[in-house]
C-alpha cells in the first residue's frame, strides 16, 4: 500500500493500522519522515508531538486495564461472562465507571483541541506539527489534564488495595515465561516514550543499548509456515527458539518490558511507584500479568508528563515545523507504542517516492512470547 507514494502521505495512512493506538504510528511515521528529509523539528513542535502522545497514552490505557484487563481483576474470576467487563465495572461500582468513562473522553477531547482530529491524526507531518497550539487552547486543556492526573493517581491507589493483592498467586502462576526485554531510555536511562535509544535486556538484567537507526543489526525476523505474523528476535543472543523449556533469542516490549529496562522515570510520583515495584518484584520482573500493574504506573506517568508540557512556555511557541525538500534517503523512526516498542523504517528515490517499508510494531514483537505465555498456561 506505501511501495510509489509520496512519504509524506505515509503519516496519513499507517494510523489506519491500528484502531487502538493510531498516534503511535502517526508519529513514528512522522519521526521516519524527519530521518528521510534530514530535518530536526522545532522545539515547540517536537513538544507538541511528544503532548499527543502522553495524552494518547493516558486515554489507551485506561482503555486497557478498565474496559478490558481490569475487568477480571474488579469482577473476580469467578463471575459470570456477562458482568465480567466494562458494563459489569459500571453497574458494580457506578462511580468508577463514570469516572473511567469521563477520564477517557477527556483525553480524546484533549487530542482533538490539540490536532482537530483523536482518530486518525493528521497534524504530526514532515518536519514537526502542523499547527501551534494557542494559548486559550492550552487554558482550555490544563484543568483537563489535571483531571486525568487525579485519576491516575486513584487509579492505581486503588488497584494495589483492592485488586492486585488478591491475586498475587495468579499472577505469579499464569503466563508465566522468562525472557529479555526491550524499551527505549534516553542517555542516562530514563524512560522515554518518544525518542531516545533501544535498550534490549537480557533475561538476567544486562542489557545493550543501540540507535533504532541501527535495528536489523540487533533484531532478526524469524517466519514460521502456519502464520503470516513475523517473529522478531535478538540476533546476537543466538538461534530463535520458543522452547518453554530453553528459549532462545526471545523479548518482550510494552509496559513491563519499559519499566524492566529503564533505570528510572523522569516525573515523580511514578518514580516512586517504580521504586515500590522494584522493591517487590525485582528486575526485570517476568510475570506477565504484571504488564497491567506496569501499565498503571505508565498511566501516571504519562499524566504527569502531559500536565509538565502544557506548564512549558515553548509548548505555544509559534515556530512549529521546518521545510523539506524531497530526496532519496533511508529513515528510521520509532516510538514506544502502548503495545510496545514501534519502528517505521522507510526509503525513497530522488523524487520522495517510498521504494520500500519495513515496519515492526509492537504486537509483533510479542509474537514470540504470547504464544510461549498462553502454552504454559495451556499446560498449566
Amino acid at each position: 500500500f506505501c511501495i510509489g507514494r509520496p512519504v509524506e502521505e505515509l503519516p496519513r495512512i499507517v494510523t489506519s493500522i491500528c484502531g487502538v493506538c493510531p498516534w503511535s504510528h502517526h508519529l513514528a511515521s512522522a519521526k521516519a519522515n524527519d530521518a528521510v528529509f534530514g530535518v530536526t523539528p522545532p522545539s515547540a513542535g517536537r513538544k507538541l508531538r511528544e503532548l499527543c502522545n502522553a495524552v494518547a497514552y493516558t486515554e489507551e490505557h485506561i482503555l486497557h486495564f478498565f474496559f478490558l484487563a481490569g475487568a477480571d481483576f474488579v469482577m473476580g474470576p469467578d463471575s459470570d461472562y456477562s458482568v465480567r467487563n466494562v458494563i459489569g465495572i459500571a453497574q458494580a461500582n457506578p462511580e468508577i465507571g463514570r469516572q473511567v468513562v469521563r477520564n477517557r473522553h477527556l483525553g480524546a477531547q484533549m487530542l482533538n483541541i490539540l490536532s482537530g482530529k483523536s482518530i486518525h491524526p493528521v497534524t504530526a507531518v514532515p518536519g514537526g506539527f502542523s499547527k501551534p497550539l494557542t494559548k486559550a487552547e492550552r487554558e482550555q486543556l490544563v484543568p483537563m489534564a489535571n483531571e486525568v492526573l487525579e485519576f491516575a493517581k486513584f487509579a492505581i491507589a486503588f488497584a494495589k488495595k483492592n485488586l492486585f493483592p488478591k491475586y498475587l498467586d495468579a499472577i505469579n502462576a499464569i503466563g508465566i515465561i522468562k525472557t529479555g526485554f526491550l524499551g527505549t531510555v534516553t542517555d542516562d536511562g530514563t524512560m522515554d516514550l518518544y525518542d531516545g535509544k533501544a535498550r534490549l535486556m537480557k533475561p538476567d538484567g544486562t542489557y545493550e543499548d543501540f540507535d533504532y537507526a541501527d535495528y536489523t543489526e540487533h533484531i532478526g525476523e524469524h517466519i514460521e509456515p502456519w502464520t503470516y505474523l513475523k517473529f522478531p528476535y535478538a540476533r546476537k543472543w543466538g538461534k530463535f527458539s520458543m522452547d518453554l523449556a530453553n528459549p532462545s533469542a526471545i523479548y518482550r516490549t510494552n509496559s513491563l518490558a519499559r519499566i524492566n529496562v529503564c533505570d528510572k522515570i523522569s516525573t515523580p510520583l511514578a518514580q516512586k511507584e517504580l521504586e515500590e515495584f522494584r522493591a517487590k518484584f525485582g528486575r526485570p520482573a517476568q510475570p506477565t500479568l504484571l504488564y497491567n500493574w506496569a501499565r498503571l504506573i505508565e498511566l501516571l506517568y504519562n499524566a504527569e508528563k502531559a500536565v509538565q508540557l502544557l506548564a512549558d512556555p515553548e509548548i505555544t511557541g509559534k515556530e512549529t515545523r521546518v521545510p523539506v525538500t524531497p530526496r532519496a534517503a533511508r529513515g528510521v523512526g520509532s516510538v514506544e507504542a502502548p503495545r510496545g516498542t514501534l519502528i517505521h523504517d522507510y526509503e525513497t528515490d530522488a523524487d520522495g517516492l517510498v521504494t520500500n517499508v519495513n515496519l515492526i510494531v509492537g504486537t509483533t514483537h510479542n509474537n514470540a512470547p504470547i504464544n510461549m505465555s498462553v502454552k504454559q498456561t495451556a499446560k498449566a
